[in-house]
């Protein structure tokens, strides 16, 4: 079975309550569909920086994407991840 590292944006998607954006929607639809139907599919892994960030913002959403994440082994990270993820923002791969 694949390996899966879950960032935030996928927990933050299929978690949140629906957008009255239709291109948000779309998204948050794609990330539920995943959640509930590909991700069987897959051994899944997260770090706690996923963590961090999905504690983040207004208390009930956070729960929930918390509940997300509940159970998914967290892979250890080291200053050299952390470069990796400053510098995915910095060229604009990643939102901050």
């Amino acid at each position: 079975m694949d390996t899966v590292y879950i960032e935030t944006s996928i927990i933050s998607h299929a978690a949140a309550r629906p957008s009255p954006d239709t291109n948000v929607l779309v998204l948050q639809q794609q990330a539920r569909d995943w959640w509930s139907i590909e991700r069987p599919k897959f051994t899944l892994v997260t770090s706690q920086l996923v963590h961090d960030e999905a504690s983040l913002g207004d208390s009930d959403a956070a729960v929930e994407r918390l509940k997300l994440l509940a159970g998914i082994p967290l892979i250890p990270t080291d200053i050299q991840v952390e470069r990796l993820a400053e510098e995915l923002i910095a060229r604009s791969l990643m939102p901050e």
